[in-house]
């Protein structure tokens, strides 16, 4: 049945029946999973070499829907003020700062020199103060950091978008860089804790995303295969990690953010938490 639905695909589409056929014979040794997967697999890649896919035919949906938190689910806009004053008035350096503490979180992993991420993200605003000609001590830092981060509000979408997606029966859990404690106060502030299943953070395992074994670890912690699983983040690197892993993935386009050109594209791009419930009712 695999062989004969596909082959009817290939020969609905513009492409070669050799092409088909070559894509027949290997696919099923390149994908990992049930008989069913493969199947998908196939249909996708006939689909894309044709330029069109079947929506309904090519993806499962996801049994999981993974969530990172920071930007993705809650305004960092909102800590503009408090990095701006303690890095002299310069509000603009608050992309650069939450880019140098991702920065400085992969040396943590790859130097197997593990700190939480609060504590990489003081050490990190500290950096760019020096960098900036600005004098900045420790605890002006954390006072710049901690206590707004915990009190992030959400995007205007993301609770109705949630709502719509848990009616649906999608189980939904997040899985982020920050410390359990601090995703459990931002989720609390946030009033995001009764949309969620469960609460992941990387540091549990000390390894942060988008290492792959901080995916790999969340799918064991779920019970369920990479493509049974769906990773929605706004950050590139965050869902170039997932689709390395195997994932299903969205990327959300919030305001500034963009995909990495050179890293697999993601299953999805939306504007919002609506859109990805839309696509996925």
């Amino acid at each position: 049945m695999v062989i004969k639905r596909c082959w009817l695909l290939a020969c609905m589409s513009d492409i070669p029946r050799q092409d088909a056929m070559i894509l027949l014979k290997w696919r099923p040794m390149m994908v990992r999973g049930k008989l069913k997967k493969v199947a998908g697999s196939l249909v996708l890649g006939v689909g894309l070499m044709s330029g069109s896919v079947m929506a309904g035919d090519v993806v499962e949906k996801p049994k999981v829907l993974i969530f990172d938190v920071n930007e993705t689910l809650l305004d960092l806009a909102s800590m503009r003020s408090s990095v701006g004053e303690a890095l002299g008035g310069r509000e603009d350096l608050l992309p650069l700062w939450f880019s140098t503490m991702l920065h400085y979180s992969l040396v943590s992993t790859v130097t197997r020199d593990y700190h939480d991420f609060g504590q990489i993200g003081v050490a990190s605003l500290r950096v760019v103060a020096q960098n900036n000609d600005v004098e900045l001590t420790d605890e002006q830092a954390k006072k710049a950091i901690i206590t707004p981060l915990m009190t992030l509000p959400p995007h205007p979408d993301v609770k109705e978008g949630l709502a719509r997606l848990k009616a649906e029966g999608y189980k939904i859990v997040s899985l982020t860089n920050s410390s359990n404690k601090g995703v459990q106060a931002q989720f609390e502030n946030a009033g995001l804790l009764p949309y969620f299943d469960a609460r992941y953070s990387i540091e549990d395992i000390q390894i942060y995303k988008p290492d792959l074994r901080s995916y790999e670890w969340v799918l064991d912690k779920l019970d369920v295969e990479p493509e049974e699983a769906m990773m929605v983040a706004a950050h590139g690197w965050d869902v170039a990690g997932a689709k390395e892993a195997g994932l299903q993935t969205t990327f959300i386009a919030r305001p500034g953010k963009a995909l990495f050109p050179l890293s697999k594209q993601p299953d999805h791009v939306v504007k919002d938490v609506n859109e990805l419930a839309d696509i996925l009712q």
